[in-house]
């Protein structure tokens, strides 16, 4: 099989982070996960061995870096490093979920930009490019000195609502920053957009100061790209709730839920949270409420784009 690029075999490889939504992305592509061997040595070093040719070969890497994030991410560092040295003719590192994202600027003086240092050190490690998807803020784009594909999980959101859209509905932007995205689905969706006007008094908590718009009587979806320790969005349900929202459901491309995260769901006035499977469903299935979407049919799309050689931002017109 050879591409327009001149690259032989399109090869996918996973870690031990997601490995089931690699199986799902190989499925839908039609061919195996490669052999490929992640292990540890004694002290807990990573160990890994390539366990078929890749001489030439389009080799991709399935691999997000969340929880546990630095085992992840070392996990992808070294696996990268063993295909560059086994002579892979392209390295793409296609990362679900971005750890390190929240860290995309000095918000206090004398703290690090660790979304910045992530992607230098991702780069070195011998990828030649980076496919993501809903990354926490656009400008990570910038951060990569290499192509990144950014991916949307917006279009599984709308296949999923356009078949059971609900009366009288508004979709709301849990913070101003995040107006964009929930402006995209409103408008796909035909709804009316409400924004929360939000502060952290300090990290993982925050206050709902005004709630721009009107949710009164409505059916109600918050839209975020993360659902961490759910302390937001427990937070913003329960405020719209008290506002007179008939009826509260989120999405959340990166279900985290760290800490009590997923008891923080149950106890508030959210009735449905979708997530997608970029990160592990380990957990999730604690909670009735919580509602999981697959986007491996995104990620393989784009992967056969790519090794096609064929336009990627096509997919989301």
């Amino acid at each position: 099989m050879t591409n327009s690029q001149g690259m032989r075999d399109l090869k996918v490889f996973t870690g031990n982070a997601n490995r089931a939504l690699a199986e799902r992305i190989v499925k839908h592509l039609g061919i195996e996960l490669g052999a490929l061997r992640v292990d540890r040595f004694a002290d807990g070093e990573v160990d890994v061995q390539v366990l078929e040719s890749v001489r030439g070969a389009d080799c991709y890497i399935i691999q997000p870096t969340c929880t546990p994030v630095n085992e992840n991410l070392m996990e992808l560092l070294v696996m990268m490093d063993a295909l560059r040295r086994a002579s892979a003719g392209r390295i793409t590192a296609v990362i679900p979920y971005y750890g390190y994202a929240r860290a995309d600027r000095k918000g206090s003086p004398r703290v690090p930009i660790t979304a910045k240092l992530a992607a230098n050190i991702i780069a070195k490690a011998g990828a030649d490019r980076i496919m993501a998807m809903d990354l926490h803020a656009a400008q990570i784009q910038g951060f990569f000195d290499i192509p990144l594909d950014h991916l949307g999980a917006r279009g599984v959101f709308l296949d999923y609502f356009l078949k059971n859209k609900p009366k009288d509905l508004v979709i709301v932007s849990p913070d101003v920053g995040g107006v964009e995205r929930a402006r995209k689905i409103a408008a796909r969706m035909d709804a009316g957009l409400v924004i929360i006007d939000k502060r952290r008094p300090k990290r993982n908590e925050a206050v709902v100061y005004n709630i721009i718009g009107d949710v009164k009587d409505k059916t109600v979806i918050i839209v975020d790209d993360i659902v961490d320790t759910a302390g937001t969005l427990s937070v913003v349900a329960n405020k719209v709730k008290e506002q007179g929202a008939q009826k509260v459901m989120a999405l959340c491309t990166h279900g985290v839920l760290s800490r009590d995260g997923v008891e923080k769901v149950n106890n508030s006035a959210i009735e449905k949270l979708f997530i997608t499977d970029t990160i592990p469903e380990a957990g999730r299935r604690q909670s009735d409420k919580i509602h999981i979407l697959t986007v491996s049919h995104v990620f393989a799309d784009a992967i056969s784009r790519n090794h096609d050689g064929r336009s990627i931002s096509e997919m989301f017109d």
